[in-house]
């Protein structure tokens, strides 16, 4: 894995399809094909990016979310909608978390965040959870 490589691994992470950016993250670092901080800046434009995606198709396409090719069903929306509604702006903080994270991220774009507040909160807990790692690895 290269630096594109963990943009896409990380773009991938954010959106709603399954995968693990951090373990490519500490891979690359461990291995020494990457510089940590370089490849910190990398995994987080490209999850922070992924999860942009998410939040134009909750803003953009929650028209179609009775088809069978919707990615969130309408469980998982509800469940984040709630958390959304009880935590508020500052819970996009934790927008990284496995399972909660990429539904509320598509939450904030029906509820119609801001796009600059919806990307700044994002990008800070998103590169604070991968500052972690690259913390305890170097």
């Amino acid at each position: 894995m290269n630096y594109l490589g963990l943009f896409f691994a990380g773009f991938i992470a954010a959106t709603l399809l399954p995968a693990f950016s951090e373990l490519g993250l500490a891979g690359l670092i461990v291995s020494g094909e990457a510089e940590p901080w370089p490849a910190w800046s990398v995994a987080t434009l490209g999850n922070t990016l992924g999860a942009l995606v998410n939040w134009l198709l909750g803003a953009y396409c929650l028209r179609f979310q009775n088809h069978k090719w919707f990615p969130i069903s309408v469980d998982k929306l509800s469940k984040a909608t709630k958390w959304f509604e009880r935590y508020g702006l500052w819970s996009l903080l934790f927008a990284w978390l496995p399972i909660v994270g990429d539904p509320l991220t598509f939450a904030a774009g029906v509820l119609r965040v801001r796009f600059w507040v919806f990307l700044s909160l994002v990008a800070i807990g998103k590169g604070a959870r991968y500052g972690i790692i690259v913390w305890a690895l170097t």
